[in-house]
């Protein structure tokens, strides 16, 4: 249980580390361009209504969820991880057909951890 609770903390934090770069020298953290859209989902939300928004925003809120249930709701972690790899699996993308080394690191803190996640879940239900 404990394991379970310190691996989806650690899903949500890495899902913060991941690295926009983008033309004109822009560049920005994940965690800094969620607080851009919130900010904007007051002033203006249907700017801000996009899958590669909403999706990632929506696995972090299903991670927050489960990190406070008592009982592991695998689906619901699965879901999780599945909104925000839609995400940062096409920035890893992006990163290696632009050898982009720093989206490439970025992207595979959450990666290591969702792949370790969905392991640990799969090896405990065949327990």
């Amino acid at each position: 249980m404990m394991k379970n609770k310190a691996l989806i903390f650690c899903l949500l934090i890495t899902s913060f580390m991941g690295y926009l770069e983008w033309g004109g020298n822009h560049n920005m953290f994940l965690f800094k361009a969620e607080v851009a859209i919130i900010t904007k989902l007051f002033t203006n939300p249907t700017a801000v209504l996009h899958p590669f928004t909403l999706l990632p925003m929506i696995g972090q809120l299903l991670l927050i969820i489960a990190l406070f249930q008592e009982k592991d709701n695998r689906l619901l972690i699965f879901t999780a991880i599945g909104c925000l790899g839609i995400l940062l699996g096409f920035m890893l993308i992006v990163g290696i057909l632009s050898l982009n080394y720093k989206i490439i690191l970025s992207t595979i803190p959450f990666l290591t951890v969702a792949f370790f996640t969905v392991k640990h879940h799969l090896s405990y239900k065949n327990k």
